[in-house]
């Protein structure tokens, strides 16, 4: 098969979802309002809420939801077969992913700009916010623990890429300035920033650092401390806008390269309904989370996109249009492996060891073919994977921090500060990254990633039925989500307590397996209860009329 039909799918899927399907939900369900206040002008504070252009803004999300994931998780996946990936892919973002993305960001901006612990206090019960912040806490940490990890070895181990991210983080802090103090140009802004990064990725090759593990896990978290802690105008936005840009670049080099290579697919359609991972359902589904439907896209644009968006009307381009994008760094990303390999005794033996590498090899190969030299193909694809995945931990920490406020401020007011709130985060971040206890409870960040896109798709659906509008679009998909990733997390978690009680494990093989197999049983506990909740909030809200709301947007 060519991999041309597979772009094929990929145009397909992008103009029925976004130009018709989005389109329409927009318009009918929530009924975009550009003369409505946005929470981000109703009470700018230049910290958190601050408005901000849908060009800049499409940027932040964009680089904020993908991290490293939308490479990583199809790649993994392709071990059942491309098919199999390249069809949750599609159907994924059309039915499920833009849903979510969109739904989260609208239903904030139109509830003052409230975080999910707000709302389910408001829609739910206050049990359930309790529960969803403990939730939402415990699985920003596995994120912040995951990528950190990810991203301290890529940057021990490539001695050309410590230089060109200090040269972006530079550059992210002049851009800052240079919008919103100088009132330079934005065209101007844009074009010093994408030199300064580009040129920097090839000086990286000359300017070579080397830094162990241990230091460069420490640069990152003061990384994170400073993103949680300045205003959201001065290094948050401006990162994720100037380093977008490589992502851009990388997305249009990689199809551009991909179409003239026109390399045939080696790998098969499929391979097994049961792999070394487990079952296709529900394994597959928590394998590949970005670009088909993320959980932490919808904190994204909820608890930062939704306290930034100037106009209703650039919700769905910026919040719907970013997850399209990301999808296409899924397809790339097949496409790359599915075309690499020649049988699937070569894939497994290093796709799966090494998912990143296969993925900057590809993207190096396919920019060969445009003229660009290997050696700063395989650069930018490093930090290409690596600005993805600095973007999360960019915002993850800060979420934290709000969390933490939001769960623990009430009863100790120390919870409140900022600066004490995302000390404590970075401590617990770097404590499990260094013991390795997450390296046990990694295949549990699939399921507790796709929970709480379950999660967010019963709010929205708890939203749209407080409001008496439709919402079978977003009710369809949180229960095949939910059901998935409970199916999901009770499979795993036997698989580790079982391997635990049999015998022959001992030290930290024992106790990591019973660590993952207790939190998969705790996650599968709280989505039971939260969703025993929701569906007495739902019975409320549907079995009684409110006044005057079927003539409201929601």
């Amino acid at each position: 098969m060519s991999s041309v039909l597979v772009f094929v799918f990929w145009a397909v899927i992008i103009l029925i979802g976004y130009f018709v399907y989005s389109k329409w939900v927009d318009k009918n369900v929530f009924e975009s309002d550009p003369n409505r206040a946005t929470p981000a002008k109703m009470y700018m504070d230049g910290v958190d809420f601050m408005p901000a252009n849908k060009s800049i803004l499409y940027g932040f999300q964009l680089n904020s939801i993908a991290g490293a994931a939308p490479i990583i998780g199809p790649i993994i996946a392709i071990q059942w077969g491309w098919l199999p990936a390249l069809l949750w892919l599609g159907l994924g973002v059309l039915f499920i992913g833009w849903v979510q993305d969109y739904s989260s960001c609208m239903m904030s901006v139109r509830s003052d700009g409230d975080t999910f612990g707000a709302l389910s206090y408001r829609l739910i019960s206050s049990r359930a916010r309790v529960i969803l912040l403990t939730f939402v806490y415990f699985y920003l940490l596995l994120i912040a623990a995951a990528f950190g990890a990810i991203i301290a070895k890529l940057l021990s181990t490539k001695a050309v890429l410590p230089f060109p991210m200090l040269v972006t983080v530079a550059v992210s802090l002049l851009v800052g300035q240079m919008i919103y103090r100088w009132k330079v140009n934005i065209l101007v802004t844009t074009l010093v920033a994408i030199v300064a990064i580009f040129v920097s990725i090839g000086l990286g090759q000359y300017v070579q650092i080397q830094g162990s593990f241990f230091w460069m896990l420490i640069a990152l978290l003061v990384f994170g401390y400073f993103s949680s802690i300045l205003p959201v105008w001065r290094f948050i936005q401006p990162f994720n806008y100037a380093s977008v840009y490589v992502v851009y670049g990388g997305i249009i080099a990689g199809v551009i390269g991909l179409l003239i290579a026109h390399k045939p697919i080696t790998l098969p359609a499929y391979t097994s309904f049961t792999t070394g991972m487990g079952p296709l359902w529900p394994i597959l589904f928590v394998t590949i989370a970005c670009g088909a439907i993320s959980g932490w896209h919808s904190l994204v644009s909820s608890t930062g996109t939704s306290r930034q968006i100037e106009n209703e009307m650039d919700v769905r381009p910026v919040a719907g249009g970013a997850m399209f994008a990301e999808f296409t760094i899924s397809i790339i990303a097949v496409v790359i492996c599915a075309t690499a390999f020649a049988n699937s005794t070569e894939y497994a033996a290093v796709a799966l060891k090494n998912p990143a590498a296969v993925f900057t090899t590809g993207l190096s190969n396919a920019m060969s073919t445009l003229g660009i030299p290997a050696s700063y193909g395989a650069a930018y694809g490093g930090c290409m994977i690596l600005i993805l995945a600095l973007t999360v931990v960019n915002l993850v920490f800060r979420f934290m921090k709000v969390a933490t406020a939001e769960l623990l401020g009430d009863k100790i007011p120390v919870a409140k500060n900022p600066h004490v709130a995302t000390i404590v985060a970075a401590i617990l971040a770097f404590v499990l990254v260094m013991t390795g206890t997450f390296s046990y409870v990694w295949v549990l960040f699939g399921g507790a990633n796709q929970l709480m896109a379950g999660l967010a798709l019963m709010l929205v659906t708890l939203f749209l039925a407080s409001k008496a509008k439709s919402y079978a679009f977003s009710a369809i998909p949180m229960l095949f989500m939910y059901i998935t990733t409970v199916a999901a997390l009770c499979y795993q978690s036997y698989i580790c307590l079982s391997k635990s009680f049999a015998g022959g494990l001992s030290g930290a093989d024992l106790a990591g397996n019973l660590i993952a197999g207790a939190i998969g049983v705790v996650l599968v506990i709280c989505a039971l209860i939260l969703a025993w909740d929701g569906i007495k909030a739902f019975k409320k809200y549907t079995s009684e009329k409110v006044p005057g709301a079927e003539k409201a947007p929601a």
